[in-house]
């Protein structure tokens, strides 16, 4: 279903009945088109045979694709607020919203690739075939970084530089931050952007490093797609999402030995306490950090091929 049932008039009881702003109503109306794009992918047609176990799984695929857990919450309100309407019309027999919980962070902390599943995951991608390069080299940068999934669709080609072996990440808030990548992860962005992104870009193709096949910036749920096809190929069981990079990234760092504040500024943690902390810290300890501690620095003649 394209649009969900009821859903213009739930947006204008929203307008003049509880007159919520105007940003408010699009961020519900962007909500609602998610979850009918949702169930359609699921093949369900008909809004009343949605139940609570159906949304469940819908909440966590926001997770999965990176969505943050205050996004979810506002997700949950339009739900909630959207079942409720079509109880209150008789459109539904009962609100499939009224168990549904929100995110937990002990229940939906993702698992942690070790470092010989992600070296598996990794070489499972074959790298003479269709967008192997682009898929090997996306990986690549998640792992080296520790990009959010966010940051990673926007990453452009002008937030490399390469000669200092940084990349610019530009983050929550529009706040930037300076993080190594490594030379491996530079290497395979350069093979795929000389042997394959040419020919997925288009003319209306912007700078945008990662692109699908029709030349757009790669969508969170395309990366997430991209991910769950390369984990079944490597035979990993584990739920592996965007965020299982980026939070794999922190803890091997950590268990090499890094510190937890170098770790967070790479991160780019905005906590209150320690923000100041983080600002003044040398670019060039920064790198040293990342070399001795990051797997994909430690070992790079033996991990670079696939």
């Amino acid at each position: 279903m394209k649009k969900l049932p009821y859903q213009k008039m739930f947006l204008t009881h929203l307008d003049l009945e509880r007159t919520l702003s105007g940003n408010t109503i699009d961020s519900y109306r962007y909500d609602l088109d998610r979850l009918a794009a949702y169930l359609a992918g699921n093949n369900v047609k008909d809004i009343g045979a949605v139940d609570t176990g159906l949304l469940s799984s819908y909440v966590r695929s926001l997770y999965d694709i990176g969505f943050a857990a205050s996004s979810i919450q506002r997700n949950l309100s339009a739900l909630r607020g959207y079942f409720a309407f079509l109880a209150s019309e008789g459109a539904i027999a009962s609100d499939p919203t009224d168990l549904l919980e929100g995110p937990r962070a002990s229940r939906y902390l993702p698992s942690v690739l070790s470092v010989d599943e992600i070296l598996s995951v990794l070489g499972a991608i074959d790298v003479s075939r269709k967008l192997g390069v682009r898929d090997r080299a996306m990986l690549e940068t998640l792992y080296a970084t520790g990009m959010r999934v966010s940051e990673l669709c926007s990453f452009a080609f002008e937030q490399i530089l390469e000669r200092e072996k940084l990349v610019r990440i530009a983050g929550k808030g529009s706040k930037e931050r300076l993080v190594p990548i490594g030379d491996i992860a530079l290497q395979w962005i350069d093979e795929y952007a000389q042997r394959e992104r040419p020919f997925l870009a288009r003319a209306f193709s912007d700078s945008t490093v990662f692109l699908n096949a029709r030349g757009r910036a790669l969508s969170r749920m395309g990366v997430w797609k991209i991910i769950q096809k390369r984990v079944r190929q490597a035979h990993i069981e584990k739920k592996v999402s965007p965020h299982t990079f980026r939070h794999s990234f922190a803890t091997h760092l950590l268990e090499g030995g890094a510190d937890l504040r170098m770790v967070q500024e790479m991160l780019g943690h905005a906590n209150i306490v320690t923000t100041e902390i983080y600002t003044h810290v040398d670019r060039e300890y920064l790198k040293e950090v990342h070399r001795s501690f990051h797997p994909r620095n430690r070992h790079r003649g033996s991990l670079i091929s696939s």
